[in-house]
């Protein structure tokens, strides 16, 4: 089995965020889940046969209604409820079994794998950034994993997360982690989050699924 796919587990541990902005820092305990070794392609999300580039310009909604898909796909519980389009009104069932968005802490601490630096191996052998992507997305799994075996955590596209980037300041506009193909090598590193609105869909950013750990 290619292990470039399906679902990695990742053990459970405790995460110390931060935002630049505010100079906050905040820890957080993570539960044990599981998390795909690799962002969602073109083949998955698209259709595209062997397009294993990252599927990209999804928006949050867009990714919260594949996540849905995939589960009802696989006979699993959605884990969202919709509530209109513009990702104001969308609740999270945390005791469905089916696919989601990694929280935020969550995707930090999967990034991390144990390491506390800016990023868990040299940033050429990791990473696909503005310094050696060419300016386009690769596909995934070519570079280095971490230790969890996760791929391309940093770089090739940004990955959404299912929270809110400061909503008394920013609304409803949720995060995104990781850094993409065209960020300069500060942006792909391990605390650094960026935000956008749920409905926009950029040409850097994508997704990758998680799944809450089942007994």
């Amino acid at each position: 089995m290619d292990p470039r796919t399906g679902l990695i587990a990742v053990p459970p541990g405790r995460v110390t965020l931060s935002d630049r902005r505010t100079q906050r820092s905040w820890s957080v305990e993570v539960a044990a889940f599981e998390l795909a070794a690799c962002p969602v392609t073109r083949e998955q999300y698209e259709g595209a046969a062997g397009d294993r580039r990252p599927a990209h310009s999804v928006s949050w909604l867009d990714a919260v209604r594949y996540c849905n898909e995939l589960s009802r796909r696989e006979g699993r519980r959605p884990a969202y409820e919709l509530d209109g389009t513009d990702g104001e009104d969308v609740a999270w069932d945390r005791t469905a079994d089916g696919y989601r968005l990694p929280a935020e802490a969550e995707w930090e601490h999967a990034c991390r794998a144990g390491t506390d630096g800016p990023r868990y191996g040299p940033l050429d052998e990791i990473a696909w950034h503005r310094g050696n992507s060419g300016e386009r997305p690769h596909e995934v799994g070519e570079l280095r994993p971490n230790a969890y075996g996760l791929y391309d955590l940093l770089g090739n596209v940004w990955e959404w997360c299912w929270e809110r980037y400061d909503p008394e300041v920013y609304g409803s506009y949720r995060v995104l982690r990781g850094g993409g193909w065209f960020d300069e090598h500060w942006s792909c590193r391990a605390s650094v989050r960026r935000r956008s609105h749920p409905t926009l869909r950029i040409d850097d950013v994508g997704f990758r699924v998680a799944r809450s750990a089942t007994d």
